[in-house]
């Protein structure tokens, strides 16, 4: 079964309500994907959190090791893992009640995906957060 992610406009909305985005993976190699992406958000005006347990800090935020260890509300998990690791990733992002499941371009578990989805949760993968932040304009 294949996924569906929402629309082009769904995901414009969830952007633009959206304030926290805790990177899951966030490397502090500016150099890194997952570094270009989180830092064009964070321009954008979004509140990132490093969630990474082999780095202290991104963009001076202190990173935390986990998606529990996070104070406060999160709006969107944003996740630079292979999709392996997106099981485990997924039972954190429940545990921790946040709106919605990101998983970056190329990243896909299809079973995380319907997981998710049937429990009420917003899910999107295989798609570019900054991409489709550029496309909401």
């Amino acid at each position: 079964m294949a996924i569906e992610n929402p629309s082009r406009e769904e995901i414009g909305e969830i952007l633009k309500k959206a304030k926290r985005i805790a990177v899951v993976g966030l490397s502090n190699n500016p150099e890194k994907t997952s570094y270009m992406v989180a830092n064009a958000m964070k321009n954008a005006g979004y509140d990132i959190i490093p969630v990474n347990p082999t780095v202290d800090e991104v963009f001076g935020v202190k990173a935390v090791a986990r998606l529990s260890d996070i104070k406060g509300h999160v709006d969107i998990v944003n996740v630079f893992r292979r999709p392996e690791h997106l099981p485990k990733v997924a039972e954190e992002f429940e545990q921790i009640d946040a709106d919605v499941f990101w998983a970056q371009l190329g990243i896909i578990h299809e079973e995380t995906f319907h997981s998710l989805k049937n429990k009420g949760y917003t899910v999107i993968m295989d798609r570019c957060i900054k991409v489709e932040h550029a496309f909401m304009r």
